[in-house]
């Protein structure tokens, strides 16, 4: 009687385990890594929506190349300790592939394990240039690099035309860097650098600045800094009479420049941002913001959660060309180019980097409304 009990036992296990791999192989685990609590929350809470959506719409259409999709949620909190505990459980859940998280300190504090663990690590809202420049194979951003925005900027300074520009910052360690990649990626072209100096943020009067600034006798002004110095340099600009045109940074992006400035001395100001979720115009963005406006009565807080979904149509994208182990998805996403992602057409270079056009230009119409312009 014991060794049948024993043989039975054996027995069951043996399809235990059968049926175990069978069910593994009809699914693909997926990890999500937000901060759902502290102050990101809201960045979080829309990671979490935006992927549950998408999954949940994936599983009702049959999975992806006939796997259901099982997402693996992990709280962040927007802390780098509790990202070193957030990626443990995850590589402990077996994941293939995680998508976060928000915050360049966060990622960071969670990159190793995952690469050690050979599980694909897509972040969503971490800029900061040293995130991919470490060699970790499985470590990929839908979010472009800090640096991308000065490349986005000189671009737009080209195709426009201008010839003599001014670059002014404010010395922080933002407004500083972007004119400092500017600079650099203007370097070997037609378009020549006659100013480049910073002013003192918080002042009230930048008339003096002004002046340096015209004697230097530029066709176009690049201001790198934020909305409120901004503002004041629009003001002061009109009222010297001087109607060099003007361009910001995506910290220009702000309702109060208007305020500051005054509707006739913003009218014609531009500046390059990631498009806002409600205008974002391309055929699988629209259909997306229908999807998320009838699950949840309410548009997406900011593009940088509408990139976990850009990484979940990146990774859907791996398993549907039969891709579902960390190392297969990786290698696929290194050679990956015109992904219809929700934010643009976007893939990745051999770093892991966002590679596509993204940055978009906002021209401040006469009545102080931020417009969407076409893409040059």
């Amino acid at each position: 009687m014991k060794k049948l009990l024993a043989i039975a036992a054996v027995l069951a296990a043996m399809l235990m385990t059968g049926s175990g791999q069978a069910w593994a192989a009809d699914t693909f685990k997926l990890g999500l890594m937000c901060p759902v609590t502290g102050k990101w929350a809201s960045e979080g809470m829309d990671m979490k929506n935006i992927v549950s959506m998408l999954v949940e719409k994936a599983n009702k259409e049959g999975g992806i190349n006939g796997r259901t999709i099982e997402l693996v949620v992990a709280d962040d909190a927007g802390d780098p300790r509790s990202a070193a505990l957030a990626a443990q459980k995850l590589a402990s859940s077996e994941v293939a592939a995680v998508i976060g998280t928000y915050g360049s300190a966060v990622t960071e504090a969670s990159q190793n394990i995952y690469d050690e663990s050979e599980i694909v690590q897509i972040g969503t809202g971490s800029t900061s240039i040293r995130l991919t420049e470490k060699g970790l194979k499985y470590f990929f951003r839908t979010c472009p690099r800090d640096d991308a925005q000065g490349e986005a900027a000189a671009k737009i300074i080209k195709t426009k035309g201008y010839s003599t520009i001014a670059l002014l910052h404010d010395n922080s360690s933002y407004a500083k860097g972007l004119a400092e990649a500017t600079e650099q990626a203007l370097k070997g072209s037609n378009v020549k650098i006659v100013f480049f100096d910073a002013l003192t943020p918080g002042e009230r009067d930048y008339t003096a600045t002004l002046t340096k600034l015209k004697a230097a006798n530029p066709d176009f002004i690049f201001f790198t800094g934020y909305y409120p110095e901004t503002g004041m340099l629009l003001r002061q600009k009109k009222e010297m009479g001087w109607d060099v045109p003007m361009m910001g940074g995506d910290a220009s992006n702000h309702a109060d420049l208007v305020k500051i400035a005054g509707t006739a001395a913003a009218e014609g100001y531009f500046f390059i941002s990631p498009p806002l979720p409600q205008d974002m115009d391309t055929e699988t963005a629209r259909t997306f913001l229908a999807d998320f406006k009838k699950t949840y009565n309410s548009l997406p807080v900011s593009v940088w959660g509408v990139m976990a979904g850009d990484a979940f149509i990146a990774i859907a994208d791996a398993v549907q060309a039969g891709n579902v182990t960390g190392p297969d998805i990786a290698k696929y996403l290194h050679g990956a180019k015109d992904l219809h992602a929700i934010t643009g057409d976007m893939g990745f270079n051999e770093k892991g980097d966002r590679v596509g056009d993204f940055y978009r230009i906002y021209t401040v119409k006469q009545d102080g409304s931020f417009v969407l312009e076409p893409k040059l």
